[in-house]
């Protein structure tokens, strides 16, 4: 159960890689990452899932928390790279309606 995120920001523009699994193990890293950047106002977060191979509802609730706060700042929030698993994550708890989601090969919400 292993995680590697790489996040850059420059000019309020928050770029990311994330890599592995986010489980109940390794979510409190991400979130750590995350939180160094969520409280900008006006960031823009786009995050490539590629190479997440699994993730639980603890992963779902870091990004959801990500999202909102950075939403409340008047931020976005884009998670692309999503496999097919992982976007069907997302759709069956209604989050793929809110977020902006772009799945593997295809074009975002």
């Amino acid at each position: 159960m292993n995680i590697q995120v790489d996040l850059e920001e420059t000019n309020n523009v928050l770029t990311g890689n994330i890599r592995g699994e986010i489980d109940a193990f390794t979510a409190p890293v991400l979130r750590e990452k995350l939180d160094n950047y969520q409280h900008h106002e006006g960031l823009n977060a786009e995050l490539d899932l590629s190479d997440v191979n699994y993730m639980d509802s603890t992963g779902l609730g870091v990004f959801v928390a990500f999202y909102k706060t950075v939403n409340a700042k008047g931020g976005h929030v884009k998670l692309k790279g999503l496999s097919v698993r992982l976007k069907r994550l997302f759709d069956i708890t209604g989050l793929g309606d809110i977020m902006d989601i772009e799945a593997a090969g295809k074009g975002g919400n």
